[in-house]
């Protein structure tokens, strides 16, 4: 975005200075004999009065920098001097002491004025860098050498050439003192740390060297100048130091203390302007020689040249303005995307630490990954999982490869990711492993719930039949496996007389019962109603029958439930075989199962 002023409403300040503008050609042009040059002076001593007090109200602006809040001083100093050189040479006019000339008072003290704020401008932190920095100074100069010279065709060279040597002297140090202030203000103007606006600045810098230059400027426009319209060509310009404050003060208080920092500096026209005036200047030089045609054609020549030159430049200069503002544009929204994203972007160096995370790994892990090897995030039973992408993505560098896998949250609980690694090592910009991860925590969380509803049993929290198959099938080849059908004695009779939320209880009871006798050494599943089952790997029958015995015997201790106590038996078969007889094995026990039921039921 192109920077764009802050529009100044109709400010009382701003209309009386502009009034007093108008009404000066007038007043000046018809003033009394004698009257023009007192009024004058008594007008310069108001208009100083008037910047010291605006330039101590931006001293006191709320927000103000520590560096800005110096200049405005040193501003308001400055002004305090020339007002009291410009008071004294009033004195000296009302009273007919003046003789015609300016008081070496008068321009003392506007010199030292002129020096104090000098010495703060270039006390000034500029900001930037390196070429950045070079480019600033190269186009103050490039502006300060086109004031200079219009300095020494309007003014100097006619002072230095003839005059006393106390007016040469006085011309001198005053036309000095406005350049040296109209380089300070340009090259603030130029750097992104000016205490000023850069519309405030470039009607101050124009304030500045109007008054240096303007009264010679009418003179050698106009062959007998009216001493009144050298007064109007001296005074305007002084109005515009006051207005150019005031302008400061209205804009920074519309934006409520705030320094436009935001606005973005494109690059300058005033260092064209300034080649451009001084390539005019020499021609209006020439002019008054007698010059031959050579003279005039290699004339003519250097300043089509130059113009040609400059209009090039800024040609260029508004291509490259407009393909920056294309790319900041493109680098907003590329960022803007980044920056509200959910899925997070990781690139790793060749030692796995993390180069750069994308803002969303402070949502998805609570913190930023940069810095830190990813190893140290990752769930230690993942890490085989993200060897296993870094080899497939090293043998095939450019390829992509994905995976799920968990990284650690701040809180210390692991997100489920599913990543996508690219890798791009070879890529010099990039020169890493890119990778794109999604958060599926909830989902994962909803998948592991619909599996564990597919594989366990919903009232006592067991496996079941599917889930028991399954870990059969898994079971290494060959090896020995012990199968125990449990089927509950008296279960019947609990529903009957307690009702199935009692005989719901009795299920959990033995299923808890059965897990805690077993541990980690096998599985138990529900089969279903009063049916369980035990799978041991690695047992043998002498084992099975060991366990089974014990599992019975737990089984058979009273049950607590709402309002009774109740017992159980346990009438259990055993096989024993290979993962292969499965399907045997299950018969087997099923009819073991129910010829110890049958004989338990003839004992009673």
């Amino acid at each position: 975005m192109r920077p764009r002023w802050v529009r100044t409403p109709a400010d009382p300040v701003l209309l009386v200075l502009g009034l007093a503008g108008l009404l000066m050609a007038p007043w000046f042009l018809l003033a009394p004999a004698g009257a023009g040059p007192a009024s004058g002076w008594l007008l310069q001593s108001a208009i100083d009065a008037t910047t010291v007090v605006i330039a101590v109200r931006l001293y006191r602006l709320p927000g103000t920098t520590r560096h800005a809040r110096r200049f405005w001083l040193a501003t308001a100093v400055s002004m305090s001097l020339s007002g009291i050189g410009d008071v004294y040479q009033s004195t000296l006019v009302l009273t007919g002491l003046d003789h015609g000339v300016i008081s070496p008072v008068q321009t003392a003290f506007v010199v030292t004025g002129m020096v104090t704020v000098v010495i703060t401008m270039l006390c000034h932190p500029l900001g930037g860098a390196g070429r950045q920095r070079l480019r600033l100074w190269l186009d103050a100069s490039t502006v300060l050498t086109a004031v200079a010279a219009f300095l020494w065709y309007f003014l100097l060279a006619g002072e230095l050439s003839g005059g006393k040597a106390a007016d040469r002297l006085a011309a001198t140090a005053t036309a000095i003192s406005m350049m040296l202030v109209t380089f300070g203000l340009v090259k603030l103007i130029f750097s992104p740390t000016a205490p000023f606006t850069r519309l405030a600045g470039m009607i101050g810098a124009l304030g500045v060297a109007g008054t240096a230059i303007g009264a010679p400027v009418m003179t050698a426009l106009t062959a007998r100048p009216d001493p009144g319209i050298l007064q109007i060509a001296q005074l305007l310009p002084c109005l515009l130091i006051p207005m150019s404050l005031r302008i400061q003060e209205v804009q920074i208080r519309r934006l409520g203390g705030r320094r436009e920092t935001a606005e973005r500096r494109g690059f300058s026209k005033l260092p064209y302007v300034a080649v451009a005036a001084t390539q005019m200047l020499l021609v209006v030089a020439l002019i008054g020689g007698n010059l031959g045609l050579s003279i005039w054609g290699v004339t003519a020549g250097v300043v089509l040249s130059t113009a040609l030159v400059l209009v090039r430049q800024m040609v260029a200069f508004h291509d490259n303005e407009r393909l920056v503002v294309q790319l900041s544009d493109q680098k907003e929204w590329f960022s803007a995307l980044v920056q509200h994203a959910w899925d997070l972007t990781v690139v790793t160096r060749d030692d796995g630490t993390v180069g750069y995370a994308s803002p969303a790994a402070s949502r998805v892990l609570g913190a930023d990954l940069a810095g830190v090897p990813i190893g140290e995030w990752a769930h230690p039973a993942d890490m085989p999982v993200i060897l296993d992408l870094l080899a497939r993505l090293a043998a095939a560098p450019g390829t992509h490869a994905d995976a799920e896998v968990r990284l650690r949250h701040t809180d210390g609980s692991y997100r489920w990711l599913h990543v996508v690694g690219t890798d791009l090592r070879g890529n010099s910009s990039i020169a890493g492993i890119v990778w794109n991860g999604r958060d599926i925590t909830e989902s994962r969380r909803l998948q592991d719930e619909l599996r564990h509803q597919a594989t366990h049993d919903a009232l006592t929290g067991l496996a079941n039949r599917a889930l028991l198959q399954q870990r059969v099938r898994e079971a290494v080849p060959h090896t020995r496996l012990g199968v125990l059908l449990v089927d509950l004695d008296g279960f019947k009779q609990v529903n009957d007389e307690h009702g199935h939320h009692a005989g719901d209880q009795v299920l959990i009871a033995v299923a808890q019962r059965v897990t805690a006798l077993l541990g980690d050494a096998g599985t138990v599943a529900r089969l279903g109603g009063d049916e369980f089952a035990v799978l041991l790997p690695g047992a043998d029958q002498a084992a099975a029958t060991v366990l089974a015995g014990v599992l019975a015997a737990a089984v058979a201790e009273p049950i607590p439930v709402t309002g009774a106590v109740v017992s159980v038996g346990a009438s259990i078969g055993i096989a024993v075989g290979t993962p292969a007889d499965a399907d045997r094995m299950l018969r087997d026990a099923d009819a073991e199962m129910y010829r110890n039921k049958q004989s338990r039921r003839a004992a009673a």
